[in-house]
């Protein structure tokens, strides 16, 4: 079901400037969407597709798209598309859009930063670091949580590491020397090559985040006091912090290394 923008206009009107609660498949022309950003109205699906689901993130890789359900359209003129030009890619399971879209660009970066988590993971076990690689593999998950969750559009599951979760981790990657009596982390010349490899996908798991902020804004960012758990800058910040404190717990050898 795709409704239009005098559609919802109409439906609107009769609500007496309210809309009703839509089926979870409904999509929006671009005019429609406009329409509501323009009169900052909320939709209200019968089962919404950002709410928090049960499912476990930490699981093996699949393939991320399967196509079913009704044509998706282009997200410009709104029409069914019957074959996907080489322009444009899936949005989401309704939508094409160009490639160039700020979405489809993010989730570029998320899936390098994924690859990037693999090849780290791949090295400890080079190095026979099975606990540091299991930690790797699990944050490599929640990659692909994140990509899910943007692709469908849905609260980003809660990250947990080595029995942490995501409220513990922010705090230990904020106050080592309180948790984990450390002080904070510089990669020194001397360190593992594998430090290393932990403060590159750090810095990259930033800059993604940075990424997240310019498109869904601060507004759905979360720090102790602001936003909503479950967004994308929200997930991406804790995200951070765990990939710091397995920087952390590495330079103090609860990972399988000792300086």
């Amino acid at each position: 079901m795709v409704i239009t923008e005098s559609e919802l206009r109409e439906l609107w009107r009769d609500g007496k400037n309210t809309l009703p609660t839509f089926p979870p498949d409904t999509r929006f022309s671009p005019a429609a969407q406009d329409f509501l950003k323009d009169h900052q109205l909320e939709v209200q699906f019968s089962n919404p597709p950002n709410s928090q689901t049960s499912v476990d993130w930490n699981k093996a890789a699949a393939f991320p798209v399967v196509l079913s359900g009704p044509l998706p359209v282009c997200a410009v003129c709104g029409q069914p598309l019957q074959r996907k030009p080489d322009h444009l890619t899936q949005l989401d399971a309704g939508h094409f859009a160009d490639k160039t879209h700020p979405r489809i660009k993010l989730r570029g970066q998320i899936d390098s930063l994924h690859a990037l988590i693999m090849l780290v993971a791949a090295e400890g076990r080079r190095y026979q670091l099975p606990k540091l690689a299991d930690g790797l593999d699990t944050l490599a998950a929640y990659c692909r949580e994140v990509q899910s969750a943007e692709y469908h559009g849905r609260a980003v599951q809660s990250l947990k590491l080595l029995d942490k979760n995501e409220d513990e981790l922010h705090q230990i990657s904020h106050h080592p020397n309180q948790h984990l009596g450390m002080p904070h982390l510089i990669p020194l010349p001397t360190d593992h090559s594998i430090l290393h490899w932990l403060n590159v996908v750090r810095t990259q798991t930033r800059e993604l985040e940075l990424t997240a902020l310019e498109i869904y804004g601060p507004k759905e960012h979360t720090h102790e006091d602001t936003g909503t758990p479950g967004t994308l800058p929200h997930a991406l910040n804790r995200l951070s912090s765990a990939v710091y404190v397995l920087a952390l717990l590495f330079r103090r050898g609860d990972l399988g290394w000792h300086v």
